[in-house]
């Protein structure tokens, strides 16, 4: 019995012997067969990519082992027969916005016993709309500016006054032929006039002025208008466009100390290389709940989006997919640098940004600047000296302001406020390039981009992007947002572009568009528009005040256009 017990032992030990090899081997198999199928998954596709930013090579096209192409974005911004840093014919196009000799001036047509007040809504750049159809309005009520009050109870909490943000006397002077304008309503009989307070519909025409405010005017001597932001018409009379302009681009500009300021930000800059990029990211959480987008962050994105859209009662829950598809989206930070790369920036460029707190914080910001090393803000050039701003939203949004616009290029993610109105202040001063994203075709192209190749995929994003770059004739007169658009005040120096295309040349690959097939590559490019759900557009409106001045029927204007609190502040930069 003994010796058969030991036998089986010994044949015991003896399967061990065998069998611990084997299941070793298996394992060890298997561990290379995991390691192997991770190193060949594809990546994460790009609706992921916010919170799994992907790495990039700097190094040239090269085919995977299965001759599945491999993206691999280069450093620079490739050999390109363009000037990236300036738009075709910019140099035709200026500025004008003189009155004609039919605008009587402003002694001429103001009554002494109308004030028109107003106060203004929003953050700085929906509050300076304001501004600007306010003394449009003042004009065409024949009546005495007051200067505006800004909105100090709002989302951006800030307490400055219009002397605080606005130089005011220059305001005065410069427009001083079209509109009179006084700091204050005056007394009469030792007491304060006390203007009737009233509200007039969004996109107001002329005669809906006339018809609304004048009666109230000629009766009270006094108007104050509330949250007046969008509350002028698009389209107007040509004198009255270019009145717009006069404010805008001439009479409205910042107080001494705020200019200074954002003047040493922009020396800062361009101490720094020979050009820059001015981004507006517009990817904080308050814009990306609002847009219903989705960003592939999960159940915390979810959770953390949807909480600040219950803000907004009657914000309709949407479809993300399809919010994206039709470019309703902000680009993510990355896809903003693999758009910029494919156009020809390349890794030395510098980039400054004008933005809140991104959603996600530095790891959503890695990917943009592992692309651009060069990565500035107005915090990281100058904190110190940002003290006494750093307190007022309005004043640190005023220096953003002044080194967007006076970047090489301006990149928008967003069709904001602080978007349109630098857009149209770039294109009124020489077309200095804006680059709008074509959203609604770039994200087709971003969430394919695994499948393709970097020379492909540059080449796609330069073919979409054509009519979205800032260049002259981009945008036909009288579409879009005349602060964005404003055609009525840029005029062509027909002369010199009649002498430039008069000298016979061979049209190539690299040369530019004649006016004509520029022309032809917008109304190519039309149905590309980005289609952004901002709250500040509803041109709708002006059929509803058709029609009403049409059959004398009085609308509540304010229960059919939905003017929630904070869902315009939070939004309008």
């Amino acid at each position: 019995m003994a010796f058969q017990r030991r036998r089986q032992h010994h044949n015991h030990q003896h399967r061990l012997r065998v069998v611990v090899p084997i299941i070793s081997s298996v394992f060890s198999a298997l561990l290379i067969l995991f390691a192997l199928l991770s190193f060949l998954a594809p990546s994460p596709s790009d609706t992921d990519h916010l919170h799994h930013p992907r790495r990039f090579t700097s190094t040239d096209n090269v085919d995977g082992p299965t001759g599945v192409p491999v993206f691999r974005v280069q450093r620079d911004g490739g050999k390109l027969d363009r000037d990236i840093w300036s738009s075709r014919n910019a140099q035709f196009y200026h500025g004008c916005s003189i009155a004609s000799s039919k605008f009587a001036k402003a002694g001429d047509v103001t009554h002494s016993n109308r004030y028109l007040a107003i106060v203004t809504s929003g953050g700085l750049n929906q509050q300076r709309t304001g501004i600007i159809d306010a003394v449009v309005a003042a004009r065409i009520l024949n009546a005495t500016l007051v200067i505006p009050k800004l909105d100090q109870k709002s989302f951006w909490k800030d307490a400055s006054d219009f002397s605080e943000i606005f130089d005011v006397d220059r305001f005065i002077s410069v427009l001083s032929k079209d509109v009179k304008i006084i700091k204050q309503i005056p007394r009469k009989g030792g007491k304060s006039l006390t203007p009737y307070h009233m509200r007039v519909p969004r996109k107001c025409n002329e005669k809906c002025y006339q018809n609304r405010v004048l009666p109230v005017l000629l009766k009270r001597h006094a108007v104050q208008l509330s949250k007046f932001d969008y509350r002028l018409a698009n389209k107007l009379d040509t004198d009255l466009q270019k009145l717009r302009c006069r404010v805008n681009y001439h009479a409205l500009s910042f107080t001494d100390s705020i200019q200074k300021m954002g003047e040493k930000l922009v020396h800062q800059m361009r101490m720094k290389g020979k050009h820059y990029i001015a981004l507006h990211l517009r990817f904080e959480p308050d814009m990306l709940a609002f847009s219903g987008c989705y960003y592939g962050g999960g159940d915390k994105e979810r959770k953390e989006l949807g909480a600040i859209r219950k803000r907004w009662k009657t914000l309709h829950i949407s479809n993300p997919d399809k919010e994206r598809r039709h470019g309703k989206c902000p680009l993510t930070p990355l896809e903003v640098g693999l758009m910029l790369r494919a156009l020809g920036y390349g890794s030395d460029v510098h980039i400054y940004v004008a933005s809140g707190e991104v959603y996600g914080g530095e790891e959503t910001l890695a990917p943009l600047k592992a692309l651009f090393p060069n990565f500035y803000s107005k915090e990281t050039i100058a904190s110190k000296e940002l003290e006494p701003f750093s307190s007022f939203s309005s004043r640190m949004a005023a220096l953003d302001f002044i080194v967007c616009d006076e970047s090489d290029i301006f990149v928008t993610n967003n069709n904001g406020n602080m978007a349109k109105i630098l857009a149209g202040r770039r294109k009124y001063f020489g077309h200095k390039p804006t680059i709008r994203p074509n959203a609604k075709k770039l994200y087709r192209l971003f969430l394919n981009q695994t499948s393709t190749t970097w020379d492909t995929f540059a080449s796609k994003v330069r073919s979409y992007q054509r009519g979205f770059m800032g260049e002259p004739n981009e945008v036909r007169p009288g579409r879009g947002e005349f602060h964005e658009n404003p055609a009525t005040c840029i005029c062509e120096d027909s002369e010199a572009r009649t002498k430039k295309d008069s000298v016979p040349r061979k049209y190539g690959k690299g040369d530019s568009l004649t006016r004509k097939e520029v022309m032809v590559s917008d109304d190519q490019n039309d149905e590309d528009d980005p289609e952004w759900s901002d709250p500040d557009d509803d041109e709708d409106q002006r059929g509803l005040q058709d029609k009403e001045l049409n059959n004398g029927t009085v609308l509540d204007y304010d229960s059919i256009i939905s003017e929630e609190p904070e869902l315009e502040e939070m939004l309008s930069d």
